[in-house]
């Protein structure tokens, strides 16, 4: 299991996590204490646990609206395959009505030759 030493709003705090992370958490760690940092220049000095829990609160909402973000997308990306189901159903039975189409069209064209192959040449004679 890795640790790593982190400093969040002045304070060092040995922290674990798994084998490879030891870099993401330090990065977690920055980013947390910046939040901290920026709330401290925006607010003075209003307490460390306050600073800290302001913090926290807003990296939740920002967790909470990604997610409900996530689940708009989610429901987007279902609506289009939906749609992208429809249209190739669609696309299916054109395709389908199309080649019945061609068929039939191709048969009267076969038919109307076998009637004309029984016919004489304008002008010969019949007999």
């Amino acid at each position: 299991m890795g640790q790593v030493n982190v400093s969040i709003n002045g304070r060092q705090y040995r922290m674990a996590c798994e084998d490879g992370q030891e870099n993401h958490l330090s990065r977690l760690a920055q980013e947390l204490d910046q939040r901290i940092a920026g709330l401290r220049r925006d607010f003075g000095e209003i307490g460390d646990m306050r600073l800290t829990v302001m913090a926290a609160l807003i990296v939740a909402d920002e967790l909470v609206e990604q997610g409900l973000r996530l689940r708009r997308v989610e429901d987007e990306l279902a609506a289009l395959q939906d749609a992208r189901m429809v249209a190739s159903d669609r696309a299916k039975a054109t395709e389908a009505a199309i080649a019945a189409a061609f068929n039939s069209a191709a048969e009267r064209i076969e038919k109307l030759a076998r009637s004309l192959d029984g016919r004489s040449p304008p002008g010969a004679a019949r007999g």
